[in-house]
């Protein structure tokens, strides 16, 4: 899986189930309201300032039959600028004990009229992962304040980070994590700008494949050091097992295009994701010609901007 993401889109690239907004007025009514997926939004426009996230959330429990609740979709939470994820995460965590079949966990699912994906204040993770050991799927959207600890969860599938700028740590933290179940790790590494430090040394236990034997798809996207991490990705042992490979979203130039094709043999894989680039007509001519039974997804490339010295920008940051 492989798409080129707009965070004006819904978060959720796994969610299947169709889904019920939970609001304040719902209720309990004559019994448990039963779904097997919800999407909580809860804002002060929406709810008024009288009705708190923690009432909120208490509605949603007392109101619905969470033993049947498998995904859970979690928008707004307050004012997204001011309020981090700690609360609904701090909630979700100590009421792990009326979800026992949740499955996938999706936070911040923030379009951008309402947050810029820069402003939404996030949390540590490493809670919530500890309080739902059977979790398959998470997904976030932001990195402000995003935190996470090595861990070991033997049951993830899907670990799905938008951010304009994420954390060092938390790429170091993930890739010091036990996830023998991890099938896809999609990380948007960001700028500067906004918070995103990581290094392609950073990126080395994630690269090395020790800990993700069963990794299948891996991204590592939207990044101002894009032509650095095609360099590291060229020669990185976790390749060779990988079916797919998405380095878009990025400023990758000829220069990461050219390690990719002097690194090691690329052909197993089924799809090369490489949109929005800076790779010329005759480098992208050459890299279709070099993989004629890879997708390689390249699109247009994007133009530079003519008054900076580098010009090359990625395509989520603000």
């Amino acid at each position: 899986m492989s798409l080129l993401r707009n965070p004006d889109e819904g978060l959720s690239r796994f969610a299947s189930l169709p889904r019920s907004t939970f609001t304040h007025s719902d209720g309990p009514g004559d019994g448990p309201l039963r779904a097997e997926a919800w999407r909580l939004w809860h804002n002060y426009v929406h709810s008024g300032r009288d009705v708190s996230y923690e009432d909120y959330f208490a509605g949603f429990v007392e109101s619905v039959d969470t033993e049947a609740v498998r995904e859970l979709v979690l928008g707004c939470w307050g004012s997204s600028w001011e309020d981090s994820a700690e609360e609904p995460i701090g909630l979700l965590t100590r009421a792990a004990d009326r979800f026992p079949n949740l499955r996938l966990i999706a936070l911040g699912d923030i379009p951008s009229d309402e947050a810029e994906i820069s402003w939404i204040r996030q949390w540590d993770l490493t809670p919530l992962l500890g309080a739902f050991p059977r979790l398959e799927v998470l997904e976030v959207r932001g990195g402000e304040g995003l935190g996470l600890r090595p861990l070991a969860h033997d049951s993830l599938k899907a670990l799905r980070v938008e951010s304009g700028g994420l954390d060092g740590a938390v790429v170091r933290a993930v890739g010091g994590s036990d996830l023998p179940a991890l099938e896809h790790l999609e990380l948007w590494l960001g700028v500067s700008d906004y918070g995103g430090d990581a290094t392609v040394a950073d990126l080395a236990e994630i690269l090395s494949g020790e800990r993700l034997p069963a990794l299948r798809h891996l991204g590592l996207q939207d990044s101002e050091i894009q032509d650095e991490v095609a360099a590291a990705v060229a020669s990185a042992p976790v390749v060779a097992r990988l079916e797919s490979l998405a380095l878009s979203m990025g400023t990758l130039s000829d220069a990461g295009a050219e390690a990719l094709l002097n690194g090691q043999p690329l052909g197993h894989l089924r799809t090369l994701d490489l949109r929005h680039h800076y790779v010329s007509p005759s480098m992208a001519e050459r890299l279709a010609g070099a993989l004629p039974r890879t997708a390689v997804l390249l699109g247009e490339a994007r133009k530079p901007y003519d008054f900076d010295p580098d010009g090359r920008y990625v395509a989520v940051s603000e």
